[in-house]
C-alpha cells in the first residue's frame, strides 16, 4: 500500500499528517527534478521527518549521471527508495524531456536506470503508465481508448528494458497518458482505466512486483486489486479521505494500531506544528493538507473553515489546532443529546 506523488500536495508535511492514519503505507514525495537537487537548495528540498518513514523519492529527469548523482543524495538523506518519473503527462513536465514521454524511449529509462542502481543500495523503482499518446484534445478521446497489439508490445518493451536495467518495482497507472492533447487532470480522469492491462503484464512478467495505480478509491476494490498484483498505489483519494489509509491498515497488517481518532490526529498534528513553527515555517503550510479530516462528518464546513482561515491570520499557532479539538468535542456533545 502506497500514496502517490502529487505535485504541490505530497510535501513533507502532507507527508507526516498521512503517516498518522497508516504504520505501513510507503509514502512518496513530490516529484523533485535531479537538477534541482544537484545545483538548488539540496537540504531544504530532500529534507522529512523521520517519522515519515518509509519514503521514498521521486525524481524526474532524463540525463543518466544527474540522476544516477540526485539518487546517490537521495539514498545519503534517509530516503528508502528512488523512483523515476515516467508517467507525468503535464506540458510542464515533457518540455524538461521527462515524464510520460520517456515511455517512448525505452532504451534512454533503462541506462538512466542502470546508473541510478549502480550508485544506491536502495531499491530503484519505475513509474509509468500503460501507454503514451501524441494527440490533439481533439482525437485524445479515441486514442486513449484503443489497446491495440502494437500498444502492448510497446508497454512490454519498456518494462522489459527497465527490468533488466534493475528497476526493482513497477508501478503502472492504468491509463494512457496523452502528452499535448489534455489537461493533467482530465489526463487522470478522462483516459478510461485498463486494469486489464496491468493484469497482463504482471502475467507477463511474474517475477517482477508490480503496483497498480489510477481509480482506486474503496477498500473494497483495493483488497481486490490485491488478489492479482503486488501493490496499490492510492492518490487524490488517499488525500482526501485519508481514513482510507487506516481502514487498509486494518485490513492488511496484524500489527496494525485501532484507527486513531480525529482528535488524536489533530493533537499529533499540534505538536508537530509547535516544532515547525519554533524553525519558521508557516501553520498554513501544514494545515492546508488537513481540510479533509472530517470530510462527511457533522462540522465538517465549519472545521474547514476554521483551519483554512484561522491558519491564515498573522501570529497564529498551534492553538489553532487544539482550538478545532474542543470545537469537534463540542459537537459530538450536541449529537449525542440531539432527539432522534
Amino acid at each position: 500500500m502506497s500514496v502517490a506523488p502529487m505535485m504541490d500536495w505530497t510535501d513533507r508535511h502532507c507527508r507526516y499528517f498521512l503517516r498518522g492514519f497508516s504504520r505501513h503505507a510507503l509514502l512518496y514525495t513530490e516529484m523533485i527534478t535531479a537538477a534541482a537537487i544537484l545545483r538548488g537548495d539540496r537540504d531544504r528540498l530532500l529534507a522529512f521527518d523521520p517519522q515519515e518513514r518509509p519514503l521514498a523519492l521521486q525524481l524526474g529527469g532524463a540525463d543518466p549521471r544527474e540522476l544516477a548523482a540526485a539518487a546517490r543524495a537521495g539514498e545519503e538523506a534517509g530516503y528508502d527508495e528512488i523512483n523515476l518519473n515516467c508517467g507525468c503527462p503535464s506540458d510542464r513536465v515533457a518540455s524538461g524531456d521527462f515524464g510520460a514521454c520517456l515511455m517512448q524511449e525505452p532504451a534512454r529509462v533503462a541506462d538512466c536506470v542502470a546508473e541510478m542502481r549502480a550508485r544506491v543500495r536502495v531499491p530503484v523503482t519505475v513509474k509509468m503508465r500503460v501507454g503514451v499518446v501524441n494527440a490533439s484534445a481533439a482525437q485524445a478521446r479515441e486514442a486513449v481508448a484503443r489497446f491495440d497489439d502494437a500498444d502492448l508490445e510497446a508497454l512490454r518493451e519498456f518494462v522489459r528494458s527497465v527490468a533488466d536495467a534493475g528497476c526493482e518495482v513497477a508501478i503502472v497507472h492504468a491509463r494512457k497518458a496523452v502528452l499535448g492533447g489534455l489537461s493533467p487532470k482530465d489526463n487522470r480522469e478522462i483516459p478510461p482505466l485498463r486494469y486489464d492491462v496491468v493484469k497482463g503484464l504482471k502475467q507477463c512478467f511474474p517475477r517482477l512486483p508490480i503496483v497498480v495505480n489510477g481509480g482506486l478509491r474503496e477498500s473494497r476494490t483495493v483488497l481486490e486489486a490485491l488478489t492479482w498484483c503486488d501493490g496499490v498505489m492510492l492518490g487524490r483519494e488517499a488525500y482526501h479521505r485519508p481514513f482510507v489509509l487506516a481502514d487498509l491498515e486494518r485490513a492488511l497488517y496484524r500489527d496494525a494500531p485501532e484507527v486513531p481518532s480525529r482528535e488524536e490526529l489533530l493533537e499529533r498534528m499540534a505538536r508537530y506544528a509547535e516544532r515547525e513553527l519554533a524553525r519558521g515555517g508557516r501553520l498554513a503550510a501544514i494545515t492546508r493538507h488537513m481540510l479533509g479530516l472530517y470530510g462527511g462528518e457533522p462540522g465538517a464546513r465549519e472545521y474547514r473553515r476554521l483551519l483554512s482561515e484561522g491558519a491564515r491570520s498573522p501570529g497564529v499557532g498551534p492553538e489553532l489546532l487544539r482550538q478545532a479539538i474542543s470545537s469537534a468535542r463540542a459537537r459530538g456533545s450536541q449529537c449525542a443529546t440531539r432527539p432522534v
